[in-house]
């Protein structure tokens, strides 16, 4: 297995811009929604990253095949 490392560079750089756009955009509401996830508690949270992992593995081996 060959790693094209640009490739991953820019889908790290790809995700920080989709990471800034809504606190760039809305401030208040970023706040508002990192405090809501800051209650839920440990286990909805386990929930909630491993579904957007296989969300991102199976979307990734969609693109890739």
């Amino acid at each position: 297995m060959n790693i094209d490392w640009q490739d991953l560079g820019t889908a790290f750089a790809l995700y920080l811009v989709l990471e800034g756009v809504l606190p760039f955009l809305s401030p208040g509401s970023a706040k508002k929604s990192l405090a809501a996830v800051a209650q839920l508690p440990e286990r909805q949270l386990r929930a909630i990253g491993l579904v957007s992992m296989l969300a991102g593995c199976g979307l990734l081996f969609m693109l890739r095949r």
